[in-house]
């Protein structure tokens, strides 16, 4: 069961939603969503309740769930049917997006592989234009090839008037696409921080292995240690959202502290 949940999603983000296996990260979508319901507080979406799934709610909001069935139609039935219900519905963006894919819209949804079914129903959810978009484990179930392009898709889209929560336990299927990272843990989050205040308060690198230097988490790794430290990014250095995540697994608070100190 969720508690002490206080999130404000705002469009303009790309949210990385990261958590172990069984933690609550869909728990936490379907809240959002308005398909669970809080025990106490509220899930709002442009000031109205998700809960009572008005249209008007619906059509800014569209949910990429982990698993899914699709009906026995179409892909091209499956737009003709759908699209409608999202004012903003971008059909070049999805034909963009599909060839991208490589899926054939003509073929009947259940006679693809469930990777393809999911890059069809990722292209549409993204093709919808929602206010809010939700992905829950998008990269499961596809080929390295497939990630890759899920990536480049996502990096290029224009998410102004958007917001987009993406959740996975594969931190690393990421990469640089997301600028704000969540972390739940113990059915808590316990760590909510835009990379920008990450890379200014925290920097991540490889460290030899008899190096004096204190780190706050660390994971040894060949001729050295993957390191967290206290400290800005260097521009050539990358942030590794793996090494990230762990630490903040492994030591919350001392993690946590780093921003309260220097806030």
């Amino acid at each position: 069961m969720l508690s002490e949940v206080n999130l404000d999603l705002k469009s303009g983000k790309i949210y990385g939603l990261f958590g172990l296996n069984g933690v609550g990260k869909t728990t936490l979508l379907n809240n959002i969503a308005g398909m669970l319901f809080p025990k106490s507080g509220k899930c709002l979406l442009n000031g109205e309740s998700t809960k009572f799934r008005r249209p008007e709610t619906m059509s800014e909001l569209f949910v990429v769930p982990e698993q899914f069935d699709l009906p026995k139609l179409t892909g091209q039935k499956y737009i003709d049917l759908h699209a409608m219900f999202y004012p903003r519905f971008d059909i070049q963006l999805l034909e963009n997006i599909l060839s991208e894919f490589e899926i054939d819209k003509s073929k009947k949804l259940p006679e693809l592989s469930f990777g393809q079914r999911k890059k069809f129903l990722i292209a549409f959810g993204i093709s919808t234009q929602s206010g809010l978009l939700l992905l829950d484990e998008p990269t499961n179930g596809l080929d390295i090839p497939s990630k890759s392009q899920f990536r480049k898709i996502v990096a290029s889209l224009d998410i102004e008037s958007r917001c987009i929560v993406i959740s996975t336990h594969q931190v690393r299927d990421l990469g640089s696409m997301i600028d704000h990272v969540l972390v739940l843990k113990d059915e808590k989050i316990v760590f909510n921080q835009s990379l920008e205040e990450i890379e200014k308060n925290l920097s991540i690198k490889k460290i030899a292995t008899d190096e004096s230097q204190e780190y706050i988490y660390g994971e040894e790794a060949f001729g050295g240690i993957h390191a967290i430290l206290s400290g800005s990014v260097n521009e050539s250095e990358e942030l590794d959202l793996e090494i990230l995540f762990n630490g903040v697994i492994q030591k919350t608070d001392e993690i946590n502290q780093q921003f309260e100190v220097k806030s």
